[in-house]
């Protein structure tokens, strides 16, 4: 239960992430609800990791956190906000994912 706590922490950064990016390319009060939304993300993440934290190793929870993010920001990236989608960007992608899966299976939670 609690790897799945630490998912959903994940993709929370991911929206936090996502948030962040909109709430500087707008204006008024659409940078407003984007900045709210940046911080209700935020909060959410936070919690669910210190969930997450209580009973799963604090390194391998952390990196698991900040892999899930990086890597659904990048996807974000590419797919919304035009960023670049070359071999390296996405080989390094994969190759984050498989340290994310190899950090569950050496856990001892």
């Amino acid at each position: 239960m609690n790897w799945l706590i630490l998912i959903i922490a994940g993709l929370f950064e991911v929206a936090f992430t996502s948030c962040l990016v909109n709430a500087k390319e707008q204006s008024g009060s659409l940078a407003i609800w984007w900045t709210a939304g940046f911080f209700l993300s935020l909060s959410c993440s936070m919690y669910l990791l210190y969930l997450a934290t209580k009973t799963l190793p604090m390194g391998s929870a952390y990196a698991v956190w900040t892999g899930i993010g990086a890597v659904g920001t990048v996807i974000m990236g590419i797919i919304f906000f035009k960023e670049p989608a070359d071999f390296w960007r996405l080989f390094f992608i994969v190759t984050l994912i498989g340290s994310i899966v190899g950090l569950k299976f050496v856990s001892n939670h």
